[in-house]
């Protein structure tokens, strides 16, 4: 049977967990995901998994999160005066995402952590940064 190989177009259905087993991604309840193999664009550790696999196969695979996500820097999170929002007639609140732009003009997406009266934190940092996921992985298919 066929296996997985770098370069190979694939579809899969996952779910993804925490390590205290909440599920934060699933693609059960829409279309398979499809992916090429080799391009980056998903996590590494979850590229891994898939690498060998034939479809109709499935796993249970757990990914570090140097493998996932990287670990959680804390010079990606940053205190600014809540004034700075005001002058921008923004009202910060915890969960609220932003763009930020660097000095370079480039734009990171950054989340609010935290809001004081006198102070705004943001995080750069990727919510799953820091942190050890588990896959279940079915291959659909070979495209």
């Amino acid at each position: 049977m066929t296996q997985v190989k770098l370069g190979d177009t694939v579809k899969v259905h996952y779910t993804g967990k925490l390590e205290d087993g909440s599920v934060f991604d699933s693609s059960q309840s829409r279309d398979p995901l499809e992916f090429t193999t080799g391009q980056g664009t998903v996590i590494p550790g979850f590229e891994r998994a898939v690498l060998g696999m034939s479809p109709g196969d499935s796993k249970t695979e757990q990914i570090p999160c140097e493998l996932a996500y990287g670990p959680y820097q804390d010079q990606l999170a940053v205190e600014l005066d809540r004034g700075e929002f005001a002058n921008r007639n923004i009202t910060p609140q915890v969960g609220m995402e932003l763009q930020v732009r660097q000095q370079d003009g480039q734009s990171v997406p950054v989340m609010v952590t935290e809001v004081s009266d006198n102070r705004v934190k943001l995080d750069a940092n990727h919510p799953l940064a820091g942190k050890s996921l588990t896959f279940e992985i079915s291959l659909v298919a070979i495209v």
